[in-house]
């Protein structure tokens, strides 16, 4: 065997090797993605019906929650929370995030404030750590299954953080999930919350209408300052679990876009190397051609 012909045979073996870890990765990845989209949809109806609750109770106050637009506030820091993963190879699902982050820092500091950076995965932490940031909070080890105890840990960080003065806002910024296929860049600020921001949000019920007649007890102010923090909480852990889904969704892509990439690749090396052996036996033969014909 000619030392062409081993060298693409060693080319092909590699190339197959690295195809059946992609494809097993393929299989894993869409086989977990049902179970995070049933996560994704389990937590939307809760949100609703949160948002309804809020939006309701904040009808019958006039406002006077620390956590919400009733005051102006005169501190300059901002926290950005990026959510990204855990592990690569999902295409540009982390550096979308981080590209945004870093851009909306930017936009923050045109406005006169400074970054407080949070992130959870080790893809956001590592990355913004090497860019020279330093962090306020770090949250990892939990992206491909978010607990709704994760949320709860990051939100507490923030309100706490927040209501100490320490930060002026909080904003939001994750890969909410379309499809397996498609995730969007998404922005939401969580502190200071606005009833407009609740009324305007897409899971949330219409604003216009007629609203139910409710009784509180204990008073709408009590019961808000009660579900405002769990707003919060809510809000961060949709956001977890649309991103575990994203993730799942592009990795499987990633690495199906992978396969076929690896299986073009083995066919051109196959191409090449029957190319090389035809060569080498039509030399043999010349040789052979030539040596009888020297004897003659």
């Amino acid at each position: 065997m000619g030392a062409q012909q081993r060298i693409f045979r060693r080319r092909i073996k590699t190339v197959q090797s690295t195809k059946k870890i992609t494809k097993a990765m393929e299989l894993i990845a869409s086989s977990r993605i049902v179970k995070a989209q049933q996560r994704v949809e389990a937590a939307l109806p809760y949100t609703r019906e949160l948002g309804r609750a809020i939006s309701a109770a904040a009808s019958h106050t006039g406002g006077g929650h620390p956590l919400t637009e009733t005051k102006q506030r005169l501190r300059e820091r901002a926290a950005v929370l990026i959510i990204t993963a855990d592990r690569g190879l999902a295409g540009g699902f982390n550096s979308q995030i981080i590209r945004a982050g870093v851009r909306l820092s930017a936009e923050l500091s045109d406005e006169g404030k400074q970054s407080a950076w949070y992130a959870t995965g080790r893809r956001g932490v590592s990355s913004i750590s090497f860019r020279g940031h330093e962090l306020s909070g770090t949250y990892t080890g939990f992206a491909d299954r978010p607990a709704y105890a994760d949320a709860r840990t990051i939100a507490d960080d923030l309100i706490q953080a927040y209501a100490d003065g320490r930060l002026d806002r909080v904003e939001m910024v994750y890969n909410s999930y379309i499809s397996p296929l498609t995730q969007k860049v998404t922005y939401q600020r969580l502190l200071p919350l606005s009833r407009e921001e609740i009324e305007g949000d897409e899971d949330a019920p219409a604003a216009d209408g007629p609203r139910p007649l409710v009784d509180y007890e204990p008073d709408p102010e009590a019961i808000l300052r009660r579900l405002v923090p769990d707003y919060i909480e809510i809000s961060v852990y949709r956001a977890l679990v649309e991103s575990a889904a994203g993730f799942f969704g592009a990795q499987m892509t990633a690495m199906r876009s992978a396969s076929e990439n690896a299986g073009e690749i083995i066919t051109d090396y196959t191409l090449q190397m029957n190319r090389a052996r035809q060569a080498e036996i039509t030399q043999e033969i010349m040789e052979v051609v030539a040596g009888a014909e020297g004897l003659s």
